[in-house]
């Protein structure tokens, strides 16, 4: 029933179109056949596939962008991990603080003679990875201090000093790198027979000195004014190494493609010594008598 009325005469209805995707309806479909129903399907072109705005060209396509071999990253700065150093500062369990005043310095609230070395300098040293004030100036400025008078309490910790310096360098950080070698050079020369403690430790440091040791700056004849900084990575690994060799002994160090390479030295004695090892020997030896030292 289209209404209360009864239907609306034929020849009054709306007449429909048919749909595009579909079947046909009304009296179209019942006209052209009765029997079956009618699908009026209208075919259409997607974007890209008619010729139409299309420009045709002679000229060779262009070759596609050859892919370059991706970055090792041997250099890229690796994420720097918290150290105990931050943790035990926060809880107070190290004897230090800031003065402040007209510039901040460290104190120590208690003689630094009479502290346990196997304590706390692995502490110290595990801080100098540190970026952020005042963990960075405490870690850095203590472990400085109790270099300076550790004395022969420093050989007994050597061990327990390398996870921390291997941790440090391992960041890949010029900046962190720089004041790592810079302690290691107050570290080899702050008491008698510390180098050679620190050479069967060798194999564990300079893999990265070998990464930076071409690190330098050539400026030709311009004057470098913040050398006084002391942070080209080439210039300090070099010096590092003429102190390793002056307190431990010769140093030896592996490229990428695993060739040895020997870092010249001053004694005669050792040169004559050396010159009857094989290039592939990985011992180091003591310029001062020690014998020699295993890897």
């Amino acid at each position: 029933m289209q209404s209360p009325f009864g239907d609306f005469p034929q020849e009054y209805l709306p007449q429909r179109k048919p749909k595009r995707l579909g079947y046909a309806t009304g009296s179209n479909a019942t006209t052209m056949h009765s029997t079956s129903l009618i699908v009026t399907h209208l075919e259409t072109l997607k974007k890209g596939e008619g010729i139409g705005g299309r420009t045709a060209s002679l000229l060779p396509k262009k070759e596609a962008p050859k892919l370059r071999a991706p970055k090792s990253g041997a250099a890229e700065k690796r994420k720097i991990a918290a150290s105990d150093f931050r943790k035990f500062y926060d809880r107070g369990d190290l004897p230090i603080g800031v003065k402040h005043g007209s510039g901040c310095t460290l104190y120590w609230k208690v003689n630094r003679g009479d502290l346990d070395y196997s304590h706390y300098l692995p502490k110290f040293f595990d801080g100098i990875r540190e970026k952020q004030d005042p963990y960075r100036f405490l870690a850095i400025q203590g472990t400085f201090d109790m270099l300076e008078q550790g004395g022969a309490k420093i050989i007994h910790v050597i061990s327990q000093l390398i996870i921390p310096i291997k941790t440090a360098l391992n960041t890949r950080d010029p900046e962190i790198i720089a004041v790592t070698l810079k302690i290691l050079q107050k570290l080899v020369t702050c008491a008698n027979y510390v180098g050679e403690t620190l050479v069967p430790y060798y194999r564990q440091i300079l893999p990265i000195f070998n990464l930076y040791k071409n690190s330098t700056k050539n400026l030709g004849d311009v004057i470098d004014y913040g050398q006084r900084k002391r942070l080209n990575l080439g210039e300090l690994i070099q010096e590092t190494l003429e102190l390793f060799e002056q307190t431990g002994g010769d140093v030896l160090w592996f490229d990428s493609v695993g060739r040895v390479y020997q870092h010249q030295i001053h004694d005669p004695n050792v040169r004559k010594l050396r010159a009857q090892l094989t290039l592939t020997s990985l011992v180091p030896i003591s310029p001062r008598g020690f014998g020699v030292f295993p890897c």
